[in-house]
């Protein structure tokens, strides 16, 4: 499975909307993680077909990061210890994006040229896994 995370506006009735969307088009949701930081909903979806339900969710105007993006969770003051310990092990960040953040928390959408490679060494930070996940 691959994921595909949606970053919206947190509301009621928000992962009803999603869920039906994807249904309609017949993309079964396999897995499902949701963080809410900063009013924004971070939603993660497992499903077997990451670009088409990218395209259904776009045009359906939601947005969704890049399916090459890590997701991760980590508190306001910690960001510059993950980019040094990858940094420290050769992984080189080609992005980082905040797409949200709290008091405490901020969610950030890295991109990475050894993505394997920063899974596993974030996996305790990325959103909704407990192991890395495979990325490509």
């Amino acid at each position: 499975m691959k994921s595909v995370t949606i970053v919206s506006d947190d509301r009621v009735g928000l992962l009803a909307d999603i869920s039906y969307i994807l249904g309609k088009s017949a993309i079964n949701i396999d897995g499902l993680s949701v963080d809410v930081v900063g009013g924004k909903a971070v939603i993660s979806l497992e499903v077997k077909d990451p670009r088409r339900a990218s395209e259904v969710l776009h045009s359906n105007g939601f947005s969704t990061t890049s399916l090459d993006s890590i997701i991760i969770k980590v508190s306001n003051d910690a960001v510059d210890e993950i980019t040094e310990m990858l940094a420290g092990e050769k992984v080189q960040v080609k992005e980082l994006s905040s797409l949200s953040s709290d008091a405490a928390d901020s969610i950030y959408a890295l991109s990475v040229d050894k993505p394997r490679k920063a899974a596993k060494m974030l996996s305790a930070f990325i959103l909704g896994n407990s192991e890395a996940p495979s990325y490509y």
